[in-house]
């Protein structure tokens, strides 16, 4: 997906959204759906799964996204700056970009230039993108968690308990540092 990429989806918080849910959340949403179906679940109940898995999935890559300009390259088990220095557009940038429109041309050419890279952090350090991209992470980890409260009543207790470590697992995910 990333190989025949416009300068206008690179610009995109929609298509960057939708390259995440392609790249990471399906897998996640798919899942936990197919968990749902093939224990005889109701389709709501399958429905909500997914819906937790989609926002989990989407939580856990900005939080990566964030962690690629703020990890070592010890705790990521790869290099940081790695996406950027790929010509790979984030959610951090994407949102420095809406602060400093000048951004947008080492955007839209994917950093083909180191100097494009150079550009890129120095405006990334002076916006707020990594800072909306962690509420953004959060907005999706209290979606998820939505999701599994909207799930039908149960009064059963290893239930409720699996539940809430699903709610858990969502917060935890927007914490990580590795």
């Amino acid at each position: 997906m990333q190989m025949t990429v416009t300068p206008a989806q690179r610009c995109s918080m929609d298509y960057y959204l939708q390259k995440t849910y392609y790249k990471t959340a399906a897998l996640i949403s798919n899942s936990c759906k197919a968990v749902a179906v093939l224990s005889g679940q109701t389709a709501e109940v399958a429905g909500l799964a997914y819906q937790y898995g989609r926002h989990l999935g989407i939580a856990y890559q900005l939080i990566d996204d964030i962690l690629d300009f703020t990890g070592t390259s010890a705790s990521l088990g790869k290099g940081s700056l790695s996406d950027i220095h790929q010509g790979i557009v984030t959610a951090p940038v994407l949102f420095a970009m809406e602060e400093f429109p000048e951004l947008r041309g080492s955007v839209e050419h994917g950093f083909n230039d180191p100097s494009d890279v150079a550009t890129a952090l120095e405006y990334l350090a002076k916006s707020q993108g990594i800072e909306r991209t962690r509420l953004l992470a959060t907005e999706h980890a209290k979606l998820a968690a939505r999701a599994i409260d909207a799930l039908p009543e149960v009064g059963n207790k290893v239930a409720l308990v699996s539940r809430q470590a699903l709610k858990d697992l969502a917060q935890k995910l927007i914490r990580r540092t590795k």
